[in-house]
Formats: C-alpha cells, structure tokens, sequence
C-alpha cells in the first residue's frame, strides 16, 4: 500500500496537464485584459489599474501583485524589435542621427505604451495560474 504521501505518474502527470492548461488560460484571457477568473469581466478600471474585483464573478483582482514584470518583459519585447530594425536601417540606409532618433524614439514610445497593459494581462493571468497572491 502507498503511503499517502506518495504520487504515483499518472496523478503526477494529471497533475502538470491540468497547470498547463490552467496557465495557457491565464494567459489567454490576460493578453485580452479579461478577470482570468471568468474570462468575462474586465480585469483593468484604467489603463493599468487593475479593478478591486471582476464585474462578473466577484474574484479579487485587486489582491495580484504584477507592477514590476511588466514593463521589464515590455522593454525586452520592445528591444528586440526596435534595435534590428535600427541596425538594419543604419546598414542599409546610413540615414542621418536625426533621422533615426526621429523615428526610433517615437516608435519606441509608441510600441511600449502599446504593449504594456497586454503584457500586465498576461502576468495576471500567469499569478493566477500558479494561484500567486500579495
């Protein structure tokens, strides 16, 4: 007899299907800025403040801790767009510093401000799949 402590492989590996699957569903309904709870409340009240709780299902959305993730997986997502694109365009264009700083600047502005409240989604979904509070 197995001592209660024991897992046996097939619960173990029951187990990893359904926090995978939990995790792909945080961050499905976190990319869409939904309460990863339900998927159907708003998860956000403003551009990034997260609501006290869902509309819907009353979750406590308020108690997940995201504010520092985010804008460093942003600027990590964001890099590896804007500084190809400007060393491709150096190389092949050799445009003046102006003409970069004129166009790489507002684009880099552009696309984190665009970014971040999708990428904030997805890290509410992230702690609410591995059940992460305060």
């Amino acid at each position: 007899m197995n001592a209660p402590h024991d897992i046996s492989p097939e619960t173990n590996a029951t187990t990893s299907n359904q926090s995978s699957g939990r995790l792909m569903t945080g961050l499905r309904r976190g990319f869409r800025r939904k309460c990863p709870n339900c998927g159907h409340g708003f998860a956000f009240g403003g551009y990034l403040k997260l609501r006290s709780e869902c509309d819907v299902c009353n979750h406590p959305i308020g108690e997940y801790r995201c504010d520092d993730a985010p804008p460093y997986f942003t600027i990590f997502l964001v890099g590896h767009i804007v500084v190809p694109g400007a060393l491709a365009m150096e190389q092949n264009f050799s445009p003046s510093m102006a003409l970069q700083l004129s166009i790489w600047l507002p684009a880099t502005v552009a696309l984190c401000l665009g970014f971040l409240p999708f990428i904030k989604g997805a890290v509410l979904g992230t702690q609410w799949a591995m059940r992460i509070k305060g």
